[in-house]
């Protein structure tokens, strides 16, 4: 049990380190289709209240991570290759594309804005508190690359694909951070050179790249 536990300084953000703790649980395999989170026993696990423990679970239950049943309480609903597959090839299509139209609208504003989340995302380190910002910063930076889109419908769909497990790949890919910079330098210096067909291959290879990293995760475990 002692294991799981969380440290004093892990319990500075409770929610967070909690989901994160779960979440990579879940991802490496630890439980099985169906298995049961007793809140509980978790808390005492992850030496934690219930309220964190339960806020983590809801967040896990928008990701697709758990299912909360009346009187079963949050089951494990593990995300397969296959799931993993589906969601981030299809964000590379739409994304890629997404990119490419909106270039054309994105002015100097949202270049300064691109510029200045990149140098807090360098600037960060790979501890859990960092990454919780990093998770945000890299959640803008996307969002701001196809801001300019007018296809309302190809940002609806790509804002679905969203919802859940991709806002939280950092956390799991910590390891490989340089290629997200380095990714996200391109991204940057394409924007400022105007060079939709170069912005949409690079946003691609990224997500891609991001994929097949998170699949290799799924097959270790």
């Amino acid at each position: 049990m002692e294991k799981f536990k969380l440290s004093e300084q892990d319990r500075a953000t409770l929610q967070f380190k909690v989901t994160t703790k779960l979440r990579e649980l879940i991802l490496k395999g630890e439980f099985k289709m169906g298995d049961r989170l007793m809140q509980e026993e978790w808390a005492q696990k992850l030496g934690v209240s219930r309220m964190p423990l339960r806020e983590a679970l809801r967040q896990l239950e928008v990701e697709g991570l758990v299912r909360i049943e009346p009187r079963r309480g949050a089951v494990v609903t593990p995300v397969s290759t296959e799931d993993i597959e589906e969601i981030y090839q299809l964000r590379a299509i739409l994304e890629g594309e997404a990119v490419a139209i909106s270039l054309p609208f994105l002015d100097e504003e949202d270049i300064e804005e691109l510029e200045i989340l990149y140098d807090k995302m360098v600037g960060l380190k790979t501890n859990e508190t960092d990454m919780e910002t990093y998770m945000k910063l890299n959640f803008q930076f996307h969002q701001i690359l196809i801001d300019g889109c007018p296809w309302r419908r190809i940002k609806g769909f790509i804002d679905t694909l969203w919802k859940g497990i991709p806002p939280y790949t950092p956390s799991l890919l910590a390891n490989h951070l340089d290629e997200s910079h380095n990714e996200h330098r391109l991204m940057l210096k394409y924007v400022k050179e105007k060079d939709e067909i170069k912005l949409k291959e690079v946003t691609t290879r990224h997500i891609i790249r991001t994929k097949e990293n998170l699949i290799n995760i799924i097959q270790n475990r």
